[in-house]
């Protein structure tokens, strides 16, 4: 069962929720990943409820995001959740089912076709309307250094893009469904 709410009635558990981690949930036919996050934001740009979700390129998160258009944010409550986040933060959905690994409990989405995870019951349902890779150029140099250093053979920085969801539903997931 889930229970509509206002998504900046929740901005502030949102944020800091964010500090520690949340998940961040892309399916593209059959097939369901999740990825905690650490970095976003919540807010209005053309006059649209937006999330904003920052995922490194070389993330099979990354693929899905573009090929499906749609996500999900999954922001737990009154629980720590720090075993799911940090397996869902380390293991890649190219190599592995998080959702099955973890025992996590999908619940449909009324939106899009990214589903809510009970476990994280604060839900926001997200359309991508713009996304825009991150420009190194524009970064001061202590940022670039810290969290863009050359990486792979190529010596090349792993940046993030920005996915703008619009939010085009939130809910709370009040009591777990139906594992799948």
């Amino acid at each position: 069962m889930k229970k509509k709410v206002d998504a900046f009635d929740y901005a502030g558990v949102i944020c800091k929720a964010l500090r520690k981690g949340v998940l961040l949930t892309t399916r593209v036919g059959e097939r369901v990943n999740t990825m905690t996050i650490g970095w976003g934001k919540i807010g209005v740009e053309w006059g649209k409820p937006i999330f904003i979700a920052y995922v490194r390129d070389s993330r099979y998160t990354r693929r899905l995001l573009e090929e499906s258009g749609e996500f999900t944010v999954n922001i737990p409550l009154n629980a720590e959740n720090r075993e799911i986040l940090g397996y869902c933060g380390s293991k890649s959905g190219r190599d592995t089912d998080k959702i099955r690994d973890m025992k996590l409990t999908t619940v449909d989405s009324d939106v899009v076709g990214a589903p809510g995870i009970a476990q994280f019951p604060l839900t926001l349902e997200c359309k991508v309307i713009y996304q825009q890779k991150q420009d190194l150029a524009g970064m001061p140099q202590q940022v670039t250094d810290k969290f863009y250093p050359p990486v792979g053979v190529e010596q090349v920085p792993d940046m993030h893009t920005a996915f703008y969801g619009e939010i085009v539903n939130a809910y709370l997931i009040e009591r777990e469904a139906k594992s799948r």
